[in-house]
């Protein structure tokens, strides 16, 4: 069984192996003791003087030259706003911009969607992905009673990464779904199903809607109709998260599809979402949580409840990066400008995953690498045990998560050969 881990923020690193920034060595040692083995990885990715280091780790898109960057329309967008004379500056709603959460909501669901023609749904703008999911969080504990506090259990396919938001929420019952499989590299939907199957009644299901982090591996079409068929008959909570979203198909809503099937059933659902990576917005975290409702007569009651959380949380998001989503998604000349851009990134990262498959079967590395290409997004799972990962860290300084997960577009034509050379002597060395 395979329980992939989360990656670390990759901020400041030069993914040709430069690292962006100064670490103090004296103030940073203690705390990268004590934290989680993301955070001891990148600190030592950073005190590693060997000048050819490669870090795959981090969350970021990264370009070719391997430093994050800014969409040239996202670019444009912002200096139109910062000279426009009608946008005063002023305090947002504490839900947030208006029209950022209803294009964020459309986008999601699609405007026929009969969630939104009836009244169900509540979009709340968040600072970032992990706001999001934290609203999420403290809004599920009195869901379904409002006199008294739900704790739990909360199933997670990937623990790392969101475990620490769901218990600083207070609650404390989390368990793991099996998901990824070393052996078939790849989703195995039967033990899935099996996990699932003994969930007790009103169990939150955190589900990835597309480019699963951290292993790019996602459920097809009809598997995710039998995943839907026993939350609903097992009368289980699902709550989507879309990290990335745009950057598994290059499409915003073909990312949420399983979102948009799963508010066709008639089902209540949270969906965290990011619009972060799919814009260049890192700096501004521009993140959402989208709530669909049974009826339309609890949405005042969540409105309220969700209004009085972010006030006691973060009080009102900042508006300047969803102003910039808005605008985008608002004007059908500058959506397409935007999904050029982003099927650039899209295909630049299916293109890395097939140049280094064909990399390793030149090399005659051991293993079918077919894997590789049938994953989609930012993030891949390679593939690789404990040992391998140790090597490529000590002997080739080659960093991926404990799990063998990776940042496909940080590889880069300054890299890849390196990369394609360290993976294939990890699987032919004598360890």
């Amino acid at each position: 069984m395979s329980r992939p881990g989360s990656s670390l923020d990759g901020k400041g690193v030069n993914q040709n192996g430069d690292p962006g920034g100064h670490l103090s060595v004296r103030t940073e040692s203690h705390t990268a003791a004590a934290a989680g083995p993301e955070t001891r990885l990148l600190f030592t990715f950073k005190t590693d003087s060997q000048a050819r280091k490669v870090q795959l780790t981090g969350r970021e898109y990264y370009s070719e030259e391997g430093k994050t960057f800014e969409l040239r329309l996202t670019g444009k967008i912002k200096q139109q706003l910062t000279s426009d004379p009608t946008l005063r500056p002023e305090y947002p709603s504490p839900l947030g911009l208006t029209e950022f959460t209803q294009r964020a909501t459309e986008v999601t669901l699609g405007k026929s969607c009969r969630a939104v023609m009836e009244n169900r749904v509540l979009g709340v703008q968040t600072p970032g992905f992990t706001a999001a999911v934290r609203l999420g969080a403290e809004l599920l504990r009195h869901w379904h009673d409002a006199s008294v506090a739900w704790y739990g259990p909360v199933y997670l396919s990937s623990p790392y990464s969101l475990r620490g938001i769901f218990q600083a929420a207070g609650i404390q019952d989390i368990h793991e779904y099996y998901y990824w499989d070393d052996k078939q590299r790849a989703v195995c939907l039967e033990k899935l199903l099996e996990d699932l199957e003994r969930a007790p009644e009103r169990s939150v299901v955190v589900l990835s809607a597309s480019a699963h982090y951290p292993t790019g591996a996602d459920l097809t079409q009809k598997q995710w109709a039998l995943v839907i068929q026993l939350i609903l008959r097992r009368r289980l909570f699902p709550l989507f998260v879309l990290p990335t979203q745009a950057l598994c198909y290059g499409d915003l809503e073909r990312d949420a599809w399983p979102v948009q099937y799963c508010a066709s059933q008639g089902m209540e659902l949270l969906c965290a979402q990011s619009f972060s990576h799919c814009f260049g917005l890192y700096g501004e975290a521009v993140g959402h949580l989208l709530c669909v409702l049974r009826q339309s007569s609890l949405l005042l009651s969540l409105r309220y409840q969700a209004d009085t959380i972010v006030r006691s949380l973060w009080a009102r998001p900042s508006v300047g990066g969803a102003h910039v989503v808005a605008t985008v998604l608002s004007n059908p000349a500058h959506l397409v400008e935007w999904q050029a851009e982003v099927k650039r990134i899209v295909e630049r990262c299916m293109l890395i995953r097939e140049i280094l498959r064909e990399r390793l079967r030149l090399l005659g590395t051991p293993g079918c690498w077919d894997h590789l290409t049938q994953q989609g997004g930012l993030y891949c799972c390679a593939g690789l045990n404990g040992q391998q990962v140790d090597f490529l860290s000590k002997s080739r300084h080659v960093y991926l998560l404990p799990s063998g997960c990776l940042n496909v577009s940080a590889i880069n034509g300054h890299n890849l050969d390196y990369i394609a050379e360290s993976i294939h002597l990890a699987l032919t060395t004598s360890l």
